[in-house]
């Protein structure tokens, strides 16, 4: 599951609305909001997020937040390290190779030190 998924299953259940009756209103079959869900489709395209913003009523801040969700929702990541160094390579290739036996909680935290680290450094 995505981030974007993940939301968009908690907005769903919040509000008591199904896979099938969100699909109809924002125009695309069950499977396709279902797929995306559990992350097996791509980002959805702008016009789409926006129907989902609209769908939920949401607003402001909320919805810039179901953006960048959407923006950090890729369930097929590339990474380009060329021109990086040779120990930026090696990280990408350790996390691609063993992502998949981090804990949730160790996850969060590399998480949270990434955004420090890249956040205190000028683009």
């Amino acid at each position: 599951m995505t981030p974007l998924g993940e939301r968009i299953r908690v907005l769903r259940e919040e509000r008591g609305v199904s896979q099938k009756q969100m699909a109809a209103a924002i125009g695309v079959s069950a499977a396709y909001l279902s797929a995306l869900e559990h992350g097996k489709r791509g980002v959805p395209s702008w016009p789409l997020i926006q129907k989902i913003i609209g769908y939920f009523n949401i607003i402001w801040d909320d919805a810039e937040d179901l953006q960048r969700l959407a923006e950090n929702s890729h369930p097929k990541v590339k990474i380009d390290t060329a021109g990086l160094s040779p120990a930026a390579t090696e990280l990408a290739n350790l996390l691609a190779e063993k992502i998949d036996r981090i804990d949730e909680a160790d996850i969060q935290r590399l998480t949270a030190l990434v955004r420090e680290m890249a956040a205190a450094k000028p683009a």
